[in-house]
């Protein structure tokens, strides 16, 4: 079973920028799709991005869209999603996940199958 890792978490200021990486081991992501949620404390996981890695499309929640980019690194193995102008709202533990690539479901936690640990964004003001 593939095991998922995540990076590039951490502290930083509010409108920063941080760039989370999500790598695999034990297999590829080449027939997969690759999400990320997160989680903030008492909230429910909440769909951030997705991508579907042979077709590289990219899917995004509501709350996100314009503030992140998720892609592809072909060369290294990993998906990487890029969040910008990070406010308080988008601290959380993020995950990455894969599933099968079934557009009308990329948004749903539970068709993915395989999780990482997580790796927690906080923001300072």
């Amino acid at each position: 079973q593939m095991q998922l890792a995540e990076s590039g978490g951490g502290l930083v200021q509010s409108g920063g920028s941080l760039r989370l990486s999500c790598t695999a081991s034990g297999g590829t992501f080449n027939t997969y799709a690759v999400a990320w949620f997160r989680q903030a404390p008492e909230k429910e996981r909440e769909f951030v991005a997705a991508i579907r890695w042979s077709a590289g499309s990219t899917y995004y929640g509501d709350k996100v869209k314009g503030r992140c980019s998720i892609s592809r690194d072909r060369a290294n193995g990993a998906v990487h999603l890029q969040i910008d102008n990070l406010k308080q709202e988008a601290a959380a533990v993020y995950y990455c996940a894969i599933g099968r690539p079934i557009v009308s479901a990329m948004a749903t936690a539970s068709m993915y199958y395989s999780w990482g640990q997580g790796t927690q964004v906080i923001v300072s003001s």
